[in-house]
């Protein structure tokens, strides 16, 4: 999966960068279908202690999913937003499966029982 990071309005330092690089790769191990990821690193102007915003887009095939948290720190807004997609992804599978219809089997028992 390709990744790009971008920081807006200051400079990420390297380890950060490397935390979320390897937050990122744990989405892709889940998923084989993930595209690309955009990952954006914003400072909020507050006073507030959580004006750390961490939004991740990751785009797959036929959909994209999002995820935006803010928190004090940016490592915990990446850990949250993480989270939320993996929640994203295993739904993604649930609904990408086929699904079989029950009446198909049923008549497919029938004519077990029958021979």
């Amino acid at each position: 999966m390709k990744i790009s990071i971008q920081s807006i309005h200051f400079n990420a330092d390297k380890k950060l960068l490397a935390f979320i690089q390897k937050k990122a790769d744990k989405l892709d191990q889940m998923s084989d279908q993930i595209i690309s990821g955009e990952i954006y690193l914003k400072l909020e102007n507050t006073v507030s202690e959580e004006n750390k915003i961490t939004e991740i887009k990751v785009i797959m095939p036929g959909t994209q999913l999002f995820a935006k948290e803010q928190c004090k720190t940016f490592e915990e807004a990446t850990d949250l937003a993480i989270e939320s997609l993996k929640r994203q992804i295993d739904k993604n599978k649930v609904r990408s499966k086929p699904h079989l219809s029950n009446h198909k089997v049923d008549r497919e028992i029938l004519q077990i029982e029958e021979d």
